[in-house]
């Protein structure tokens, strides 16, 4: 399973989900875009989105802290 989180300190949400992650005891990378601009605009690129947190699950990319979406992608 290939997990990374792009994230920014500053975000409620991107806590939530790497606290849902840990409970689930799922591994993931995480990225913090407010001190990386190429992971940044890599993110951007990926998702459409400027906003955080954006969970890529194998490849699958996921906005925001979705759980249905998030359990979805870790099913397969």
């Amino acid at each position: 399973m290939n997990v990374k989180i792009y994230t920014t300190p500053a975000c409620s949400y991107c806590r939530s989900v790497k606290m849902y992650l840990q409970q689930k005891q799922v591994k993931f990378k995480e990225v913090d875009v407010s001190r990386d601009p190429k992971s940044a605009q890599e993110m951007i690129r990926r998702s459409g989105q400027t906003g955080v947190p954006v969970v890529d699950i194998n490849g699958k990319i996921i906005i925001g802290f979705n759980k249905p979406a998030i359990d979805k992608a870790l099913a397969r």
